[in-house]
């Protein structure tokens, strides 16, 4: 199963943390840019051809350090058909490298829409019979906000092709309070949602006692990180909000198990733009992102049970 392949790699590098990669082209060091406008001009494809050289250094500097990364779809698709196409460029060198990779896309929708973006993300889609996997990565982000007829193709998919989903339930930003907590009955709605992904990961526990359904929590609540560690046992969480988004140690450790497992950090900007704080300069952003992303592993396994 994807989850068991994820806590393996994890294992392997003895880090439960992911690099996201989000770049905005103001990220990309300046000499990069200028390289990359010199051939493409200041345009969709210059800047996506720049973004690529940005993530190739980033990946070359990480992958033997972090086991997983995680582009958002976003920050690609803002820059058309040429960042798309950059994105699984991206994909396909950091699965090359052995990571594992986590598509932030945030999808849903109902029936055969939700099964189409399962299929465009987790699955393959059959072309007059021949078989094709359009985006070959090993675990997606999903709202669940449409209940569990948005939510069963993708676990469906999970199952038939060994991928991994996390659904959002208490999440990182500052008024996602403003729905999550919000009363209803007896629980918040975050918990009604931690209820959800509880009984769409019953029936997918791998060997190592986690499931193919996790969810998004971010570091950012300490108390509600705790509430849903409590709630849900078996699922593996995703936790944004660790650093630049003011996230500290005492959120990330309320995340992981009795059993040291259960969550992998996320952090975004604090590793790309690791060089912004370095005395190097740009032309030491792939050592300055090595650099940062050793410390965060190392400062994350020293709160871990």
């Amino acid at each position: 199963m994807s989850v068991d392949m994820l806590i393996k790699k994890i294992k392997e590098k003895g880090n439960p943390s992911v690099a996201g990669l989000d770049p905005r082209v103001e990220y990309v060091p300046e000499y990069i840019r200028e390289k990359a406008y010199k051939e493409y001009g200041k345009t969709l494809k210059g800047a996506s051809e720049a973004i690529w050289e940005f993530n190739k250094g980033l990946i070359d500097a990480l992958y033997d350090i972090v086991p997983a990364v995680k582009p958002q779809s976003a920050f690609y698709e803002m820059y058309g058909l040429p960042g798309e196409e950059v994105l699984h460029r991206t994909i396909e060198y950091a699965r090359e490298k052995g990571l594992y990779v986590i598509l932030d896309v945030k999808r849903n929708d109902i029936g055969s829409t939700a099964a189409a973006y399962s299929a465009a993300y987790l699955g393959k889609v059959d072309i007059d019979g021949v078989s094709e996997e359009p985006c070959p990565v090993d675990a997606v982000t999903v709202n669940p906000y449409l209940g569990t007829d948005g939510i069963k193709p993708f676990v469906d998919d999970c199952m038939k092709y060994g991928k991994m989903i996390f659904a959002l339930a208490r999440t990182s930003n500052p008024s996602s309070s403003e729905l999550q907590m919000l009363v209803s009955g007896e629980k918040m709605i975050f918990e009604h949602v931690a209820d959800l992904i509880g009984k769409w990961n019953g029936g997918t526990i791998g060997e190592n006692g986690y499931g193919a359904v996790g969810a998004v929590v971010g570091a950012t609540h300490v108390s509600d990180a705790e509430t849903m560690r409590a709630a849900l046992k078996n699922a593996y969480f995703l936790v944004p909000g660790y650093g630049a988004q003011g996230g500290g140690l005492e959120g990330v450790s309320k995340c992981f198990n009795d059993d040291g497992l259960g969550a992998i950090i996320n952090s975004s900007r604090g590793i790309m733009c690791a060089y912004k704080k370095s005395e190097a300069g740009d032309a030491a952003f792939a050592d300055a992102a090595r650099a940062e992303a050793i410390r965060m592993r190392d400062e994350i396994v020293s709160v871990i049970k």
